[in-house]
């Protein structure tokens, strides 16, 4: 069975990368080759990337045509969007839409054969992910900042998460990848 992994960027506050808290222009002002060569390789580890529709738009009017050392892996690996109003996918190469309930979609991918799921961003959908309670691994990669501002990465629940560290690296230019499991796996 494949599992999902929750992978995103967040400050040393833990507000996420979506939104205009400054967060993204920290990533983009990060010039670590070893970081981006780790980063563009763990990608090639996905076997599908999931996200939400507002990512799939943002994301499939940059991808297709950049030339980022991730934009290979972004555009090759299948994406999967979870959406029930998104009409089409086509500008985007390798992505389909999952329009059913999302708990099943996920469950449904899960068992499928291949490499494991990484949802690959939007705070709402990571949310609901989170609050699903479908995320098998958490890939942090913390940023050398505070915003102070911004959407938190966890939502609020009913009841704490215990995690466990499964891995930490730690780059140049002060970014770690802190990747955590549920604690009872």
């Amino acid at each position: 069975m494949r599992k999902l992994i929750l992978g995103f960027y967040v400050s040393l506050d833990g507000k996420s990368a979506d939104g205009d808290n400054g967060i993204r222009d920290v990533m983009m002002g990060i010039d670590d080759p070893e970081q981006e060569e780790y980063f563009v390789n763990r990608l090639w580890e996905a076997g599908a990337f999931l996200m939400g529709r507002n990512t799939y738009e943002i994301m499939a009017g940059y991808w297709p045509t950049a030339d980022h050392p991730s934009a290979r892996a972004m555009n090759e690996i299948p994406k999967v969007v979870f959406s029930r109003t998104l009409k089409s996918a086509d500008d985007w190469p390798e992505t389909r839409i999952a329009r059913g309930d999302t708990a099943d979609e996920i469950a449904k991918l899960k068992a499928e054969p291949g490499k494991d799921l990484v949802a690959a961003g939007g705070t709402a959908f990571m949310h609901s992910l989170i609050k699903l309670g479908v995320v098998d691994e958490y890939r942090l990669w913390v940023l050398p900042a505070v915003t102070g501002k911004g959407a938190p990465l966890f939502p609020e629940l009913d009841e704490a998460v215990k995690l466990r560290l499964v891995k930490s690296t730690a780059f140049p230019s002060g970014i770690l990848e802190l990747c955590y499991a549920p604690a009872g796996d």
